[in-house]
């Protein structure tokens, strides 16, 4: 196996499913695992038995020099990402990290200043950019083959609400559905424009089909985030307006409803989920009353990103100023939930 050497902070499934990406592909050195659960600590060893065990990332960055590492992976509660990813951008490592890079924009703002002092390579797993419907439909939005695009219209409907507890609690996820499904969604919309200017957000989140703030107390008596989303970005001086809705536990009628509708003066177009699939997506391009269905595929998207990363990161990349595009997320998302 060649490739950077790098330490995996968190190895529940979505830190185990980029190990094994980069594992099977051979793109990365899995040098140090970090977990504070032991039976994952000592699962993932097992399989990996020349790599360091922790169970904290101070010790792991101890012995960054001795373990030769040139980054870290971090799978963790979202209120660890900015500590974690600084104490890490400060021993010189580079970082990959779960989405969403951070709690608010402040946070997010300060990753990217310490990632552009240290010049490492920071980047962050909104992974649907990494479909190839969406890469297609990005290419045909810059080809002019939508002609000029004036409206998006996305959605991420999840029938099914997170099972760790701390995604519900908000001191440590930030928020509920905007902040694991929103994010995505925003990501796409900035990717697919080439970054546009944000004018005006509005929009409004719930609770059990009641209207609240982050960290209100609902009318039970609990604190609690939101499990339905909705957002209005208007973006280049009103050219274009974008609409997104998010849910967890909703009622679509299948396991989860993806979507990003594209309406342009030339044609159409629709990133799509298949048959409510969490995996399968199908790009179709409409011109009036017809359509055709241009790209599909099924699971080998998932870690395309991570791979991505590392084989940049292989090629000696350093700071990259992409990764900025999650500091404009980060203050969507604020102004969605009314936070200064």
């Amino acid at each position: 196996m060649s490739g950077p050497r790098l330490g995996f902070v968190g190895l529940g499934w979505i830190g185990a499913m980029r190990l094994k990406a980069l594992a099977e592909a051979g793109a990365a050195e899995v040098a140090a695992l970090c977990e504070s659960i032991p039976e994952r600590l000592e699962t993932t060893g097992a399989e990996h038995p020349a790599a360091g065990r922790f169970d904290d990332l101070e010790g792991m960055l101890e012995r960054s020099e001795e373990l030769r590492l040139d980054g870290v992976v971090i799978a963790t509660p979202n209120a660890l990402h900015a500590p974690q990813t600084l104490a890490a951008l400060d021993r010189g490592l580079a970082v990959f990290c779960q989405k969403p890079l951070a709690l608010n924009a402040g946070e997010a703002r300060e990753m990217v200043r310490a990632a552009r002092k240290a010049d490492r390579l920071l980047g962050v797993d909104y992974s649907y950019r990494f479909t190839d419907g969406a890469r297609v439909l990005r290419r045909m939005i810059e080809d002019g083959e939508l002609g000029r695009v004036f409206s998006l219209d996305l959605v991420f409907h999840n029938a099914y609400g997170p099972d760790k507890p701390w995604c519900r609690d908000p001191a440590l996820s930030g928020g509920g559905a905007l902040m694991d499904l929103g994010v995505h969604l925003i990501d796409l919309v900035f990717w697919l424009l080439g970054d546009p200017e944000v004018r005006t957000v509005r929009g409004g989140v719930f609770r059990g089909g009641e209207r609240l703030s982050l960290g209100r107390m609902t009318p039970s008596g609990e604190v609690g985030v939101d499990d339905f989303a909705t957002a209005w970005l208007d973006l280049r001086d009103g050219d274009v307006i974008a609409t997104l809705a998010v849910s967890w536990n909703a009622h679509a009628g299948q396991d989860c409803a993806i979507r990003a509708a594209i309406f342009g003066t030339a044609g159409g177009a629709e990133f799509r989920n298949v048959d409510g699939s969490f995996y399968d997506f199908e790009l179709a391009r409409f011109n009036g009353r017809s359509g055709e269905v241009v790209t599909r595929e099924s699971r080998d998207w998932l870690g395309r990103a991570i791979l991505d990363w590392a084989g940049r990161l292989a090629q000696g990349n350093r700071y990259d100023p992409e990764i900025e595009r999650s500091v404009a997320v980060s203050e969507v998302v604020d102004a969605v939930y009314g936070r200064d």
